[in-house]
């Protein structure tokens, strides 16, 4: 049909198109835009109780009720358990345009009905767009980062290789407060596991695209003074003490020669991990195995895909197991291990963020679908006294939701209450910048026209959607993300607040850290 069709995998090189390095120098001030008359628009009712004014009072007094029944008494216990919802990239506009995909505008995922709710700002130090490192360390470890920089201070700058092997600029991740407290520990997400949200738990690295050997020396990096990325998986205090690790990333910890990975090292991390963790340590890279685990396992490592693991829409069922079935065994795990001192454990979604990058819109919508089916599962297999959920996403991306259309109308099709000025109809999803300008335009011999839309197949799940300035890749947005919470101290989550402020309000309501904490104020004894 005339678009680009998007390869289901990425590649490192991908790395560099999605969240590019690079100098930053002041640019002169756009210019002035002048608003447009609006045209004549045109609306679909629905025929439903929506036209009685009764429906909106008696559903305003249930959200009412809900809301008073939910906040009368605060939750002040101990927040024995924690699980961290990331969702990367997971904007507000994301998750409007995801209610209609689900089902319609007054649907709600079900993170959304948690009792308390706020805005994070996710700046890095150094920009005003993040990327998912300096966001990692904000969210997990409670300071702000540099941009590409993860578990470091800001300090420490990109490619920084001394700055990151001085352990005074090292910060410390939710997850090295919980095993210092003998909590158990877990890791899940469909991205490469050592991608920069997850290696926020446990890295502390100069260079978020410093997976492997191969890239820390491709960047004239010293390996023994700047240690990749998966090797400090295995090898690091809070990678080696982690019960669950599950993922994608295969190739980072195998050797490029005998097995197709990426190591130059000829090191196979994945048989080192075994020889460190005995026989009670099991390793698994299919959806099979993964349910055929036996129940004796004290330590998990799960390596599904040699890259990430692939888009819901595009993935093999039977092979690659889903978000919420990697949380059933972490769960089942981890309350076997804790033994009654509690577990924490970080769950990504990190797909709707790649999907976005290549103005995927449909991939990341489902991708967030999928990702509140973890969240479900989540709440029915803990209990609101002793956990504290936490749903949250890094940063926002440039996809908005535009135009007047009717109820019902197809998110991911044309806006059915008006045309452009060009007597063409245009997308209710579009993106700011992006891969989809060039292939939602016809070249002519005055400029360039807009492709019609109607006669474009946009329900092909590939479909790039359209995009004003042209890019390889979709940029991140600067806005506020949302933050929800429940379970034990949820009220903390209230209110607009700096996102390095997340991980100090999780410490307080599990006694974690050094920092003040319920313990601390003589709300619970010591752990």
């Amino acid at each position: 049909m005339g678009w680009v069709t998007i390869d289901k995998s990425t590649t490192d090189d991908d790395e560099e198109r999605m969240h590019p390095l690079f100098n930053f120098k002041a640019t002169e001030r756009s210019a002035r835009l002048e608003k447009r008359a609006l045209p004549m628009l045109r609306f679909e009712y629905l025929k439903n109780r929506e036209l009685d004014s009764n429906h909106w009072q008696e559903l305003g007094q249930s959200i009412l009720e809900k809301q008073l029944k939910s906040k009368s008494t605060l939750n002040t216990n101990l927040a024995k358990n924690v699980i961290m919802f990331l969702g990367d990239g997971m904007s507000i506009p994301t998750l409007t345009a995801g209610r209609v995909y689900m089902g319609g505008e007054e649907k709600q995922f079900s993170f959304e009905e948690f009792p308390y709710m706020g805005l994070s700002k996710t700046y890095c130090v150094n920009t005003q767009v993040a990327d998912s490192a300096c966001t990692a360390t904000a969210y997990l470890a409670g300071i702000k980062a540099n941009y590409a920089t993860i578990g470091l201070t800001a300090a420490v700058s990109l490619y920084d290789c001394a700055g990151q092997n001085n352990t005074a600029h090292h910060v410390s991740s939710l997850a090295a407060w919980a095993q210092a407290q003998g909590m158990a520990t877990g890791l899940i997400t469909n991205t490469r596991i050592t991608h920069a949200s997850p290696a926020g738990i446990f890295a502390h690295i100069a260079n978020r695209n410093w997976e492997d050997d191969e890239q820390v020396l491709k960047d004239n990096g010293d390996t023994n003074v700047c240690p990749d990325i998966a090797h400090q998986l295995i090898y690091s205090a809070v990678g080696r003490k982690l019960n669950v690790i599950l993922g994608g990333g295969r190739k980072h910890f195998l050797p490029k020669l005998k097995s197709n990975g990426s190591r130059l090292d000829a090191r196979n991390l994945i048989q080192e991990w075994k020889s460190l963790h005995g026989s009670t340590a099991h390793y698994v890279e299919t959806r099979e195995e993964l349910f055929n685990l036996r129940k004796s396992a004290n330590k998990l490592l799960g390596l599904f895909a040699m890259d990430h693991l692939p888009y819901h829409l595009d993935s093999d069922t039977k092979i690659t197991p889903s978000l919420d079935e990697m949380l059933q065994v972490a769960l089942d795990i981890l309350k076997t291990q804790s033994q009654g001192k509690g577990y924490f454990l970080f769950v990504e979604g990190g797909r709707i963020d790649h999907a976005h990058h290549d103005s995927l819109a449909m991939k990341a919508l489902d991708e967030t679908v999928e990702f509140d089916k973890a969240v479900q599962l989540a709440q029915l297999q803990t209990s609101n006294d002793d956990t504290l959920i936490v749903v949250t996403s890094d940063h926002s991306h440039t996809m908005s939701v535009a135009g007047y259309s009717s109820r019902k109308n197809d998110i991911v099709g044309i806006n059915n209450s008006q045309m452009g000025l060009d007597g063409l109809p245009y997308a209710t999803l579009s993106y700011a910048n992006g891969p989809g300008y060039t292939n939602n335009l016809l070249p002519q011999s005055t400029g360039f026209q807009r492709k019609n839309l109607q006669q474009v197949n946009m329900d092909d799940k590939d479909y790039q959607f359209p995009s004003a300035v042209p890019l390889d890749s979709e940029t991140h947005g600067g806005d506020d993300v949302g933050v929800f919470a429940k379970g034990p101290f949820a009220h903390l989550f209230t209110g607009v607040y700096e996102q390095n402020f997340i991980p100090h309000a999780i410490a307080y309501a599990s006694c974690l850290g050094s920092q003040k904490t319920a313990c601390s104020d003589g709300l619970h004894p010591r752990r």
